[in-house]
């Protein structure tokens, strides 16, 4: 089964939502599910190394994408969002992380078992 997860969300936006993702997208994977991340609007500041941790999290966002990386989950980032979103807009993916379209996005989308967005 495939699963895709398009995050959304700054990554450290005062929610544990985007933390809560990644480890959803762990999990799945540990079940033997391909996952599939795709990041657009603010959330592609998670696929930019210049992205530091705040202070007050505990948990390094960026450091859990590219652990999921290292484990086979590919991740995509939309390359208009990169332009016009987040705080370090035009600054490029870390290795790893493919630049990325809305029309890929579509046919993930439609080559997916299960979609959730974060």
């Amino acid at each position: 089964m495939s699963v895709l997860i398009i995050f959304n969300r700054e990554p450290y936006g005062n929610t544990g939502v985007t933390w809560n993702g990644l480890r959803l997208a762990g999990k799945l994977l540990e079940a033997g599910q391909n996952v599939r991340i795709f990041l657009m609007n603010d959330a592609v500041d998670m696929a930019r190394d210049a992205r530091a941790k705040p202070e007050q999290y505990d948990q390094d966002l960026v450091v859990m994408l590219k652990d999921l990386l290292t484990r086979g989950v590919t991740v995509r980032v939309c390359g208009t969002c990169m332009t016009r979103c987040g705080m370090y807009k035009n600054q490029p993916c870390f290795e790893g992380a493919e630049k990325s379209t809305m029309p890929a996005l579509a046919e993930w989308v439609v080559d997916s078992d299960r979609v959730l967005t974060f």
